[in-house]
């Protein structure tokens, strides 16, 4: 196994590979990962992966002047939106039912486009970011294993652990100066954008400042007229927002522009690292949050109920696979097997009502439902039909014996 975990590994393997790959998103992590390697004599290249949210060309090609290596920009939406996306609301993907899951749904995807271009450009090393209190870690480890990829990978942070204080100092000195006032660790994606350490690193006294979140700012003016929003799905995928036809990628970002608008979609909550201690993540995903609940209402007016009994085992089997980093498992693609096959029973739309931070269903209307719709006329013409049907079964040789 050919894996770096220090940062004497990267000035060892600088000996023996002439190109490595950077995974680059711009932040602290990896903009110092950068400075490390600037002594080298290897080349570098920079990739960030475009997965909806967070990749400022201007300034991600500033930092990588800044250190002389090239910077390569790929965009992965399309992949994302259908590859993970489309199976999370299908899969109810919610981390111990608590909070939607997220760069455990982008970090296949990132490992994919990485390696693609590390092989394409004969890179012996992909290097990430990712540290012992990130579950990152054994993600993008695993997936990159899991790829067959032959060259050196890893994170220099695992073993060799800094402060977030001691690189914002390291890159002031060499030139960079808009670390300093950076105060939290993030990760954006078009389905979520979450937050972990710094100020939010006691769970006992953290600061919940306004200023992380974009989409779920109260915001009158992004707000709907009638405070509802109306999603229509076909045969489990999101097509429709307020009855008109939208790309599922852009239906993503306009409800996290607009039903953000109203403080919906925040998540405080834990996550797990190997050995089970827990690191407090905070979180803002209105879309997740909404289109997930309008699946599950559709859902369940749509299935027997011993169905969805048996999807909720595999929900929650598709997601552990997920959160542990073993995307495309036997057990994964088996219980997505199970998934997809009723998601293709999923249509119909719910209407939701909108106010401060809260959203209520009003209208749930499945293309085939199980539900009843008028319930008195459904217990007068019950009561006849069962009433008729009990008369009918008993034959005369039981009424004989019943009147002896």
């Amino acid at each position: 196994m050919k894996k770096l975990r220090s940062i004497e590994d990267i000035q060892t393997i600088s000996k023996s590979v002439d190109h490595v790959l950077t995974l680059f998103s711009g932040g602290l992590d990896s903009t110092y990962l950068l400075d490390l390697l600037k002594t080298s004599k290897v080349k570098v290249t920079a990739v960030a992966i475009d997965l909806g949210e967070g990749v400022d060309e201007e300034n991600l090609t500033l930092i990588t002047d800044h250190y002389g290596v090239d910077l390569r920009i790929i965009d992965a939406k399309p992949e994302f939106v259908e590859h993970s996306l489309v199976s999370a609301i299908q899969a109810q993907a919610l981390y111990l039912g608590d909070y939607p899951v997220s760069s455990s749904l982008s970090r296949p995807i990132i490992v994919q486009k990485a390696v693609a271009l590390a092989e394409m450009l004969g890179c012996g090393a992909i290097i990430h970011t990712a540290n012992q209190s990130q579950n990152s870690l054994r993600r993008l480890n695993g997936a990159i294993e899991a790829s067959g990829y032959k060259g050196f990978y890893g994170s220099p942070y695992e073993y060799s652990a800094l402060t977030r204080e001691d690189k914002a100092a390291e890159l002031f000195h060499s030139g960079l100066v808009g670390f300093k006032s950076r105060n939290v660790s993030g990760d954006a994606n078009l389905w979520c954008r979450e937050f972990e350490s710094g100020i939010l690193d006691d769970p006992e006294a953290f600061t919940l400042s306004e200023s992380l979140f974009t989409w779920s700012k109260w915001n009158r003016e992004k707000q709907f007229d009638k405070d509802q929003v109306k999603i229509g799905f076909r045969k489990g995928y999101p097509v429709t927002i307020n009855d008109l036809p939208m790309p599922l990628e852009d239906l993503i970002a306009f409800i996290n522009n607009h039903v953000g608008a109203y403080e919906i979609g925040r998540y405080v909550g834990f996550d797990h690292l190997d050995e089970d201690e827990k690191v407090l993540e905070v979180r803002e995903a209105p879309a997740a949050h909404i289109l997930m609940k309008a699946y599950k209402l559709l859902e369940t007016a749509t299935l027997p109920t011993d169905v969805l009994k048996v999807k909720a085992m595999h929900n929650d089997i598709w997601t552990q696979e997920a959160v542990e980093g073993r995307w495309g498992s036997l057990l994964q693609s088996s219980s997505y097997a199970f998934i997809a096959h009723t998601a293709e029973s999923i249509s119909g739309s719910v209407l939701f009502s909108l106010s401060r931070g809260q959203v209520l269903a009003t209208s749930i209307k499945a293309d085939n439902p199980k539900y009843i719709r008028d319930r008195d006329h459904w217990e007068i013409q019950t009561a006849k039909k069962r009433s008729l049907r009990r008369l009918d079964s008993v034959t005369k040789a039981q009424v004989h014996q019943m009147t002896k």
